[in-house]
């Protein structure tokens, strides 16, 4: 008997009155066009696009550590987790972003860097609010943001405003956890610094196996991927431009090696040393 014909598979549907669905919901349109190099040299464009996808993982990492924050402060321990887990797939993709500028000789970011002017990644306002949220706090990065007010007062807020860590150690104290009282009123718009007590209370949930454990090691893969990220980027600049002033009269590789030594989320490691 001659086998059934298969019926032919439906085909997609072609026909749109105007732009795809796909088009609307993504606008791919609108960020294909958002390149566009100052220089003759073709690698600017690599450049470029690498920066602005750099800038677009800023802005769903922020958008992570909000969910995390929130959900924490309505003691939702399982929706800050996973928030959390995905903001190190995210990182772990933002980190892979710096592969097509990590081999860049002097001679080939030289021939580009001019177009950069007085720009520098420093200037990025969605990294300040990632850098902010992590509770590297600093008024003073708020200053090259004073020409555009609607940046300059979400930067303002986002000062003033709990970082995460903040908000973890609000939820242990909530737990039970001796959390010192002058560490949860501390003033918001200050950098975090470490605290004995707060070193004391990771030591004992890792000590003990307690189920804070979790929470402990989501937070210590996002530290180990921003540390991650600050060492690629020192990396990156110390290829292709050496010790030399970094664009936007930054420090260059200075100012980024000062950065690569400091560890987020610091009594997760140093509690480590005492288990």
């Amino acid at each position: 008997m001659p086998n059934p014909v298969e019926p032919e598979p439906e085909a997609p549907h072609l026909d749109f009155q105007g732009t795809t669905p796909y088009e609307d919901y993504i606008q791919a349109d609108v960020l294909t066009h958002l390149q566009h190099p100052l220089s003759d040299d073709p690698g600017e464009m690599a450049f470029l696009v690498t920066t602005q996808v750099m800038e677009l993982w800023f802005t769903v990492i922020v958008h992570e550590w909000h969910t995390a924050s929130e959900a924490l402060r309505r003691d939702d321990l399982p929706t800050a987790l996973a928030a959390l887990r995905r903001s190190c797939y995210e990182l772990s993709a933002l980190n892979a972003s710096w592969e097509p500028l990590a081999h860049l000789t002097p001679r080939e970011f030289n021939s580009y860097r001019a177009a950069l002017g007085e720009g520098s990644g420093f200037q990025s306002a969605m990294y300040r609010r990632m850098e902010f949220l992590l509770g590297e706090k600093s008024a003073s990065m708020l200053v090259p943001h004073r020409g555009a007010p609607r940046v300059h007062d979400e930067l303002e807020k986002a000062l003033h405003e709990p970082s995460l860590y903040d908000e973890v150690l609000a939820y242990l104290a909530r737990c039970g956890e001796d959390i010192p009282r002058e560490v949860l009123d501390r003033d918001r718009a200050l950098r975090y610094e470490p605290d004995p007590s707060v070193e004391a209370v990771w030591q004992r949930v890792y000590s003990e196996g307690d189920p804070l454990t979790e929470l402990g090691e989501a937070l210590t893969e996002v530290a180990e991927l921003v540390w991650r990220w600050r060492n690629d980027h020192l990396a990156a600049t110390r290829r292709a431009m050496g010790a030399k002033t970094g664009t936007g009269g930054s420090a260059g590789v200075s100012w980024l090696e000062k950065r690569a030594r400091k560890q987020v989320f610091p009594e997760l490691w140093t509690a480590r040393s005492h288990v």
